[in-house]
């Protein structure tokens, strides 16, 4: 059981572009998160738009041991994911639903870091993000996400309600 907190929410418009910090998003089930580069199939990787490609996540804690451990510092919005959180264990995510606030996701499968990441960042992200890069997931519930919201587990399932 863990009870973490969403502490930044980042989209961009465009493919390559900056990410930009919103204090709340509207996460919408099918397309992802309103204004973000996905929900218009405007990404890098739109020509395989799907599920995992509506929300992204990643642990603060991951980014403070890639700075701790490879010495590369990389600023949330450099990370390229959507919901930055802490308390989260989102490697455990696969399979599970979970809440964010009032909305709820379902982790797909792990947000590996890529050449394209590295590329548009540092040198040494990939090594430094392996296995802990965060979790592509897809919105079940949709609502409106705000920075602080509590993260937990899903209490039930879509099916049950």
């Amino acid at each position: 059981m863990f009870h973490g907190e969403l502490l930044g929410i980042y989209i961009a418009d465009e493919k390559c572009a900056d990410a930009r910090c919103v204090d709340s998003i509207e996460a919408v089930p099918g397309r992802g998160l309103t204004g973000d580069r996905y929900f218009f199939a405007r990404g890098t990787f739109s020509d395989k738009n799907g599920p995992d490609r509506e929300v992204t996540l990643i642990e603060i804690e991951a980014l403070e041991a890639m700075r701790a451990e490879c010495e590369v510092g990389l600023e949330p919005s450099q990370a390229r994911r959507n919901l930055v959180t802490r308390g989260v264990p989102l490697n455990h995510l696969v399979g599970q639903e979970f809440a964010v606030g009032s909305v709820r996701l379902r982790g797909l499968r792990l947000c590996e870091p890529c050449n394209h990441l590295e590329k548009l960042t540092l040198p040494g992200v990939n090594k430094g993000l392996c296995h802990r890069g965060g979790l592509r997931a897809q919105v079940i519930v949709g609502g409106v996400l705000h920075t602080g919201d509590a993260i937990q587990p899903a209490t039930n399932s879509v099916a049950e309600r």
